[in-house]
C-alpha cells in the first residue's frame, strides 16, 4: 500500500497524535469536547473510541484545572497533550502555564521534566465572535522555560506535533485554525522531517525577504506570487519556530536580499517582528538596504468578524511594505 496521500492540516494533526498515542503509551490527550465530539475542529476524531477514556479525557471546562492537571501527569511520567479549544481561551490557564509548566524543570535544577504539548488553534479568518481570534504568541515566546512552534501546512502538522510530543521541555503549539480544513498537501510517512525548532525557505528569491509563520506564510506566498508578475523576486521563509527562533536562514538570506519585511497576524507593537527585527538588524546591519519593516494587526482589540479581512495582514499591505523597502 502506498503511503503517500493528500491531507489537510487536520488530517495531519491527527494522524500525528495517533502516531504518538500508538507508539508511547505515556501519551494522553486532554481538553474541552476532545473525546466523544473529536474536538470543536474534529482534530482528535476517532481518538477516544480508539484509545478510550482514560487516553483521550474530556475535561471540564477549566483551562487552568486542565493545565495544572497535565503538570501532576508530567510530574508522574506521563506525556499530556491539552486543547486549548480557542486561543483566547487560553488565559485562565496563563498563570499555571508560565508560573509551573515553565518553570518547573528550572526549579529542580533539571531533575524534573515537562513533556507537556499546549495546542492552540490561533488567528482569525473565520468570522468568530470575541476571544475565538487571538494571537498571544508573543507572550509565550517571551517566558523563559518555554518551547513556541507554529505550524503553516499538513505536513508539517503531521511532523511537527509528534516532534513537538517527543520532546521532553513544555510546547506550545501553534496551529492556524483557518488553515485546518482549507488546502490540502501528499504527505510521505516514510520521508525524514526536519528537526522541529528550525525555520526554512519555502520560496527562492533575490529581492526581498519575507519571514512569516501559521496563518501568514500562505499570504506571504501569495505575495511573492504577485510580485513575480512584476519582476520582483521575493524569497519567504517559514519560521516554524518562535522560540527559540532559527535565525540561521533568515539571516543568510537577508544578507543576500538586503531587505526584509516581516509578517504576522498579531499586533506589530511588541509582536514577533519587533524581536526579528532587531537580531536581523544586529547581525545584517551593513548588508541591509532598508529598515526592516513589519506587518500585522493594528493596534486594537480583536474586531467584530464582519471587518476582520481589513484588520489582518493581506497580500496588499505586504506588497506594500516590500514596496516601501525599495523607496529607501
Amino acid at each position: 500500500m502506498s503511503t503517500n496521500q493528500k491531507i489537510t492540516l487536520a488530517k495531519g494533526l491527527n494522524m500525528g497524535l495517533r502516531k504518538a498515542m500508538e507508539d508511547d503509551d505515556k501519551v494522553l490527550l486532554m481538553g474541552e469536547d476532545v473525546g466523544k465530539l473529536g474536538g470543536v475542529f474534529r482534530i482528535t476524531d476517532g481518538l477516544q473510541k480508539d484509545f478510550g477514556e482514560d487516553r483521550v479525557i474530556d475535561s471540564p471546562l477549566a483551562e487552568s484545572g486542565i493545565v495544572g492537571t497535565a503538570v501532576g501527569m508530567a510530574l508522574r511520567g506521563y506525556r499530556p497533550v491539552i486543547e486549548i479549544q480557542f486561543d483566547g481561551f487560553v488565559y485562565p490557564a496563563y498563570d499555571q502555564i508560565v508560573c509551573q509548566v515553565a518553570k518547573y524543570t528550572y526549579r529542580s535544577q533539571g531533575k524534573v521534566k515537562m513533556p507537556i504539548v499546549i495546542r492552540i488553534p490561533f488567528g482569525g479568518g473565520i468570522g468568530a465572535v470575541e476571544h475565538h481570534s487571538e494571537s498571544p504568541e508573543a507572550q509565550f515566546a517571551h517566558t523563559p522555560g518555554l518551547k513556541v512552534v507554529a505550524c503553516s501546512n499538513p505536513v508539517d502538522g503531521y511532523w511537527m506535533i509528534q516532534q513537538a510530543i517527543a520532546h521532553d521541555d513544555p510546547v506550545i503549539f501553534l496551529e492556524p485554525k483557518r488553515q485546518y480544513h482549507a488546502d490540502k498537501a501528499e504527505l510521505d510517512e516514510t520521508a525524514t522531517p526536519e528537526p522541529l525548532f528550525t525555520s526554512r525557505v519555502v520560496r527562492a528569491g533575490t529581492d526581498a525577504t519575507v519571514l512569516a509563520y501559521g496563518p501568514t506564510v500562505k499570504t506571504a506566498l501569495k505575495a511573492a506570487e504577485a510580485a513575480a508578475t512584476e519582476g520582483r523576486h521575493l524569497e519567504v521563509i517559514d519560521l516554524r519556530t518562535l522560540s527559540p527562533l532559527d535565525m540561521g536562514p533568515v539571516l543568510e538570506s537577508v544578507r543576500r536580499t538586503g531587505r526584509c519585511v516581516v509578517t504576522h497576524e498579531a499586533h506589530v507593537n511588541l509582536g514577533m517582528g519587533a524581536e526579528l527585527a532587531a537580531r536581523i538588524t544586529e547581525h545584517c546591519f551593513y548588508s541591509l538596504e532598508a529598515p526592516v519593516l513589519r506587518v500585522g494587526a493594528f493596534d486594537m482589540p480583536y474586531p467584530p468578524s464582519r471587518i476582520e479581512e481589513e484588520y489582518l495582514p493581506d497580500l496588499d499591505r505586504v506588497l506594500d511594505a516590500v514596496d516601501r523597502t525599495f523607496a529607501y
